[in-house]
């Protein structure tokens, strides 16, 4: 999952935000899944309840789609799905709980690791699945767009191997080059930081091309326009 890849605080819809814990500091190393991601929504006829339900795989609008339950309810299922943006590296982290991986949509890369390492990732095409204990230290790579769908029993709390910081918060400025609106060029050409975030020495950020698509820059990458 994208950090956005961050740690974003957001609110979902009130069908979904009763009995909730409160949210711990993105600092403390373990957060909410929403701090993770942002952007959420509910799966139109999606509960919490253990009802049947079907859910066709539909183009995301979001960053990320609740299909059933909620990650943060304690001893629950629940099923969501993921948009990366291609570009993505997912930092190193864990969870407490055990999860699931299906790649639902485009190709994924994963790994295990105390570092992310590019020749340790492992190819996910679309179908394909995988398995992580409850605490193991992973990370991923999107190079192209990729819809990710996640299932097990929350809570489903993300500890940052190396914390995480986002370009928005007071002292970035040791941190980020690039701020927030500030044109550059990078991979994919002419574009527009929308925000930066960073974990142990990866830092990237979300960029917005002038026809509107988005993508992952690693800031090596980019150079002021």
């Amino acid at each position: 999952m994208r950090y956005v890849v961050g740690v974003v605080a957001v609110a979902v819809s009130a069908s979904c935000s009763r009995d909730r814990p409160t949210n711990a500091s993105p600092h403390d190393g373990g957060v909410s899944a929403f701090q993770a991601t942002g952007s959420p929504t509910v799966a139109a006829g999606a509960s919490e309840a253990a009802t049947f339900q079907v859910h066709p795989l539909t183009p995301m609008t979001g960053d990320v789609e609740i299909l059933l339950g909620h990650p943060d309810s304690a001893g629950r299922p629940f099923v969501m799905r993921i948009r990366e943006l291609p570009g993505t590296i997912v930092p190193p982290h864990s969870h407490p709980v055990d999860e699931h991986i299906t790649v639902v949509s485009g190709t994924w890369y994963f790994g295990v690791g105390e570092q992310f390492d590019s020749t340790a990732l492992q190819t996910l095409p679309t179908g394909a699945y995988a398995f992580a204990p409850a605490g193991t230290t992973m990370f991923a790579y999107s190079p192209t767009p990729a819809v990710v769908q996640i299932h097990g029993i929350g809570p489903f709390r993300i500890h940052w191997r190396h914390g995480a910081r986002r370009s928005d918060e007071p002292g970035a400025d040791s941190v980020f080059r690039f701020r927030a609106g500030q044109r550059v060029v990078g991979p994919w050409g002419a574009a527009q930081i929308v925000i930066g975030y960073a974990s142990g020495t990866l830092i990237q950020y979300e960029i917005e091309t002038p026809d509107g698509r988005r993508y992952m820059a690693q800031q090596h990458d980019l150079r002021a326009q």
